[in-house]
């Protein structure tokens, strides 16, 4: 379904502006292109601008998704968190949170894991958690900022090329042939124009994404510390609630309580 979602919007995204560019001629009739016709006519920054059309779909749809409430924070991951936290049973809320793979269970989890050492050290993983989910969101939203930019100037070095050769052509044959010189010029207007439909959808998605990525991690955020408030630090001190593997041992250098080295 989402791969076809994906397609249905690729076409329409890049043709909505073949479409808006199909020329008419002297005659007052509208000349039908298809789209591999409009598409070669408008010289080789066609291919960038399809790609940047591509990965706008791509983008927006990959982020939409990804920032629902129900993939944030699920509800089966939020309740099973508050009846094991009910139960006080911490070891095993790790253990559920670590199986699961949303975002909430990935703050929840590394809270936990850091919930032997107090709640300031408690809200600081969990503030660090939800912090690095919402950069690596935000850097898939920036892209498309960076496609906004990026693909009218491809548009404009199209627009560069197309005039190139149109002056070419008019120094070489004249006005006498004016076929040519309106390819060129025909060149020209869809490099443009093709730019400028790709980046203006990009801006929106990304100014919309953006504002929804907020929403969904404060949403993130209020959930995890509803969990984590009150919580008996007093009687957690010291707990290994995640039961991970401890790979930083004493310096060798140092004797252990036995009276022999800490290695060898």
């Amino acid at each position: 379904m989402k791969n076809t979602i994906c397609k249905v919007a690729t076409a329409a995204l890049f043709l909505l502006p073949m479409t808006a560019m199909a020329s008419a001629p002297a005659g007052g009739g509208v000349t039908k292109k298809t789209f591999l016709d409009v598409y070669k006519e408008g010289g080789w920054c066609m291919h960038f601008i399809l790609l940047f059309s591509i990965a706008t779909v791509w983008l927006i749809i990959d982020i939409w998704v990804r920032t629902n409430a129900k993939k944030m924070t699920p509800e089966a991951d939020v309740q099973s968190a508050q009846q094991l936290f009910l139960a006080g049973d911490y070891v095993g809320a790790y253990a559920a949170m670590k199986a699961a793979v949303s975002p909430f269970a990935q703050v929840v989890r590394t809270a936990l894991g850091s919930v032997g050492y107090g709640k300031e050290a408690t809200e600081e993983a969990l503030l660090s958690a939800v912090d690095k989910i919402n950069s690596t969101l935000q850097t898939r939203i920036n892209y498309l900022s960076v496609i906004g930019v990026c693909t009218p100037m491809v548009g404009l070095l199209g627009t560069v090329s197309g005039m190139k050769g149109a002056f070419s052509s008019l120094g070489t044959s004249g006005i006498g042939d004016p076929s040519g010189l309106s390819a060129h010029i025909g060149e020209v207007l869809i490099a443009t124009a093709s730019g400028l439909f790709v980046a203006i959808p990009a801006f929106m998605g990304f100014y919309f994404l953006r504002n929804k990525l907020q929403a969904a991690i404060h949403n993130l955020q209020d959930e995890s510390e509803s969990l984590f408030r009150n919580a008996p630090y007093e009687y957690l001190k010291d707990a290994d609630v995640g039961q991970e593997a401890t790979y930083a041992a004493l310096p060798n250098w140092i004797s252990s309580p036995d009276g022999a080295t800490a290695q060898g």
